[in-house]
């Protein structure tokens, strides 16, 4: 009977943590909505502004990246949102020259905001997170306050 308590009590410790861990990362999982046009997203832990949103109806984490030129995707998650590889080009990140593909985005959802038919670029990468470029972000006033980004149509 211990050991289960025990087991129980670990798997328990075990969810809470990963779940803080993850709020961590992305404290903006639920956008905080100010009015129809203004959403306020919260820095992590790391001094990124990460948010939850949508791409072509799919579930997806964008990092907001004023540094990117355009949207930029995984490999392996564009694969995951059926995204169509278009032309090959090649990339200048700041780990250096990548070939990557032009690729379009249907919608693309932050929030109560919704752009749609946007150019993007497939790139090779591990992460899960879609950077959010300035082909997007341009269409925003964004002003930075405090740990704070306030996001206006």
């Amino acid at each position: 009977m211990w050991l289960i308590a025990w087991g129980l009590a670990l798997a328990l410790l075990t969810w809470f943590f990963q779940q803080k861990l993850a709020r961590d990362n992305n404290p903006n999982q639920a956008i905080r909505q100010l009015d129809a046009q203004t959403i306020v997203l919260e820095q992590n832990n790391r001094g990124h502004y990460l948010a939850s949103g949508l791409i072509n109806g799919f579930e997806v984490v964008f990092l907001l990246d004023t540094g990117a030129t355009q949207v930029a995707i995984p490999q392996a998650l564009a694969a995951k949102l059926q995204l169509k590889q278009g032309h090959k080009l090649g990339l200048n990140t700041a780990a250096g020259t990548v070939t990557g593909y032009a690729t379009r985005i249907k919608s693309l959802s932050l929030g109560p905001f919704t752009l749609y038919d946007l150019s993007a670029v497939i790139m090779p990468s591990d992460s899960n997170e879609i950077l959010l470029g300035m082909n997007a972000l341009r269409q925003f006033e964004l002003i930075q306050r405090n740990g704070q980004l306030t996001i206006r149509r």
